[in-house]
């Protein structure tokens, strides 16, 4: 007889720059992770029970340690996911150092009750609260793009709030969510209240199909609406991350140097590989052709090369599958009229993920590069002639994550970023509001559900639960049995009393109402 044995799925961490295998994994299978969640559930109610004060202290240890190694740990997300170390250190380390400050910072109030007035005057013998608990297990499936910063802020505001975590990173970046556990862990979290399940797709499905409480999700369209149905079969809530294609509307009076500085960065930051970069880049014709050369001039002065060099600007891309992306869109839109201005080609001489900063220019919305999230350093410019065009245009995507909008006149800008369909609008800027800890990250239409960060992504950590206490124990209610045709039109004049449009017809209701409080026959 002949025993068939199952061999584990096996992934490695690559190094996207030079091809170096930085490490192997065996996925973690279902039985492993729903043993994650189910020591995580076990754990979860002394950590909730643990008084917020001393969670507190554990993320403000963390901090610290994460502070002290912030070099080594922006150089990790530099071998893992390829960005140059200052933008590891900047758009990663800095952002979760600040995501700290602000739980610590926020969470003790945000947890205290908070009271509830009322307003309807048979109701003033009430006192009511809301009150803040934790969901319980929460899993969250993070990006390769943010390995480090995505998912530590979802997890340092569930960890605040009394929640215990299972996190799935990307599997081409588990060595920055294992950094993460290593940290917390030193803090002096228990063990079993984060854990890291490293794994493939498979293993990122186990998760949405454990009997975790939440599920917290970054990832593309089409993986994030199976896990809404996952989730949705089980009557768990979620929050879904899933992309952008962000719209920058350059205005007739923007500031030439400013604005094109912008799109450069902008579209090219983490080679493209962020849900905020310029994806679509609108330009109102009067600035069209300056715009496009001084795009192309300062596109020829980034240097493209591995991030752990410090003169890099632009790094790798992740792997071969997203360049074959990028290539085809590039290549797609010059076939159908776009004209190439910079870049548009691989750099075989500097590693086998390497593409050249692109600039195209008389792109239209019949383009892939248009419509789908390209996730890759491409800058496509299109003219527009008038507000309404630019509005259009910028709204015409299935996409919604986050704009920007550029203009001398702010009161102009704001006016029109109120007329995007996003998330997020920035007036002169781009990509940041992801760094701003009290800002809310999320998107409309296909880029998502929910919110993380600031007061709404704690919020979303926690369920809201209303507790009502009568001051009047001792009394029976008004409207308790004992109904009856006096009662009313005791109660028409109570309506009458709180919402006729006449004092008179409010005072006459009233004193018909007052009758209400002396009846007999109440059960």
């Amino acid at each position: 007889m002949v025993t068939e044995v199952k061999i584990a799925s096996r992934i490695a961490s690559i190094n996207p720059a030079t091809g170096e295998v930085l490490r192997e994994f065996e996925c973690a299978s279902a039985a492993q992770v729903n043993a994650a969640v189910a020591r995580a559930r076990a754990a979860q109610p002394s950590w909730a029970k643990t008084p917020v004060r001393d969670r507190v202290r554990t993320l403000r240890e963390f901090q610290k340690r994460l502070h002290a190694r912030k070099r080594e740990v922006s150089e990790l997300i530099t071998r893992e996911a390829g960005k140059p170390v200052v933008e590891a250190l900047l758009t990663e380390v800095v952002v979760v150092l600040d995501a700290a400050r602000f739980c610590i910072e926020n969470a003790p109030r945000f947890l205290q009750p908070e009271r509830v007035p009322h307003s309807n005057p048979a109701m003033k013998a009430k006192s009511g609260h809301l009150l803040r608990d934790p969901w319980g297990v929460v899993g969250i499936i993070s990006p390769w793009n943010y390995p480090f910063s995505v998912p530590a802020g979802e997890t340092l505001a569930a960890l605040v709030t009394g929640n215990a975590v299972v996190l799935k990173p990307s599997e081409f970046t588990p060595l920055c969510a294992l950094e993460l556990e290593r940290l917390l862990r030193e803090a002096g979290l228990p063990e079993a209240v984060f854990q890291v399940v490293v794994g493939d797709g498979a293993t990122g499905a186990a998760l949405t199909e454990s009997p975790v409480d939440k599920l917290i999700f970054t990832g593309s369209v089409a993986t994030g609406k199976r896990v809404a149905q996952a989730a949705a079969a089980r009557l768990i809530p979620v929050v879904l991350e899933l992309g952008g294609k962000d719209p920058m509307v350059v205005l007739d009076d923007a500031g030439l140097e400013v604005v094109s500085s912008a799109a450069v960065w902008g579209a090219f930051v983490n080679a493209g590989q962020t849900c905020l970069s310029v994806e679509r880049c609108y330009v109102h014709r009067s600035l069209y052709q300056p715009f496009l050369e001084a795009c192309v001039e300062k596109t020829e002065r980034l240097r493209t090369g591995n991030g752990m060099d410090p003169a890099t600007d632009v790094g790798p891309l992740i792997h071969q599958r997203q360049l074959r992306i990028v290539e085809s869109h590039v290549e797609e839109a010059r076939a159908r009229g776009a004209r190439l201005l910079t870049g548009g080609c691989l750099r075989p001489e500097l590693g086998a993920n390497f593409y050249s900063p692109t600039v195209l220019a008389d792109v239209t919305h019949a383009m892939r590069i248009m419509r789908e999230e390209t996730f890759g350093p491409v800058l496509p410019v299109m003219p527009f002639d008038d507000d309404a065009e630019a509005i259009r245009l910028a709204n015409d995507s299935e996409f919604g994550l986050a704009a920007s909008v550029w203009t001398r006149d702010r009161a102009r800008g704001e006016a029109l970023a109120r007329r995007i369909h996003a998330g997020t609008v920035m007036v002169n800027d781009v990509v940041s509001c992801f760094g701003i800890s009290e800002a809310p990250h999320g998107g409309f239409k296909s880029s998502g559900l929910g919110r993380t960060h600031g007061r709404l992504g704690l919020e979303e950590m926690v369920r809201l639960q209303y507790l009502d206490s009568d001051l009047l124990p001792g009394m029976r209610k008004v409207w308790w049995y004992g109904y009856g045709p006096e009662f009313t039109r005791q109660m028409e004049g109570f309506v009458d009393f709180l919402f006729a449009g006449s004092v008179v017809r409010k005072l006459r209701g009233g004193l018909r109402a007052a009758g209400a409080y002396f009846r007999a026959g109440r059960l």
